[in-house]
């Protein structure tokens, strides 16, 4: 790719308000090196980054892009959305329709609906629990499901055989709660688990289960 001066200019003010001048570690570019591309606007399939510079999408904002940026019934519909108000911090109709949609085009019977996966996952194994009455969680091996310290411990290292967290701050007493397995053992011993939940988001999956250990 191209010199990217605007890109690096905004890391380096990011790098001085932000730790790590970005606010989510797989956007630091760390395991690739470089600069963070600072994307300005998205329309279509296609994304425009601080330089100038046109990229194609092939994040779609870890899932939730697949009409493209800026689709023109999104955008209608988030105006009139927000000129009714953006926030309420209590029941709307909105989310009992969204929700019969989703109840409607899946198996499950209910859902709740949080801010973010790292909330899914977390509750999915508080609910795992409760319901099972077993203690420990398994999770896919070498997948990031949510900012969760249970669910920190990571694949491929000796640390994950003790169930130890790969990321400072994560106590080993809330890492040695979960039990890491490859995706083919998930699918062998799926019949053992009483409760599964689990949504991939692109390359990353996110999967709480509580199984027989």
């Amino acid at each position: 790719m191209t010199a990217a001066p605007r890109s690096a200019d905004l890391f380096r003010r990011a790098c001085a308000v932000i730790p790590g001048g970005v606010n989510s570690p797989v956007r630091a570019f760390g395991a690739v090196g470089g600069v963070p591309v600072f994307i300005q606007a998205g329309h279509g399939p296609y994304l425009t980054d601080a330089d100038g510079r046109e990229l194609v999408d092939l994040v779609c904002s870890w899932g939730p892009m697949i009409l493209g940026h800026a689709h023109p019934a999104v955008l209608e519909a988030v105006t009139a959305a927000a000129a009714r108000g953006t926030s309420f911090g209590t029941a709307t109709a909105g989310e009992v329709e969204l929700a019969e949609e989703i109840v409607a085009r899946t198996p499950g019977e209910k859902g709740r609906l949080v801010n973010s996966g790292t909330e899914a996952t977390m509750s999915a194994g508080r609910l795992a629990r409760a319901f099972t009455g077993r203690r420990l969680i398994v999770k896919f091996a070498g997948c990031y499901h949510g900012h969760v310290d249970a669910l920190l411990a990571a694949a491929g290292s000796g640390g994950a055989t003790f169930g130890l967290p790969d990321t400072p701050g994560g106590t080993g007493a809330a890492a040695g709660k979960s039990n890491c397995c490859t995706p083919e053992a998930m699918r062998l011993t799926t019949s053992t688990c009483r409760a599964f939940w689990c949504t991939p988001a692109s390359t990353s999956s996110r999967a709480a289960a509580s199984g027989s250990t």
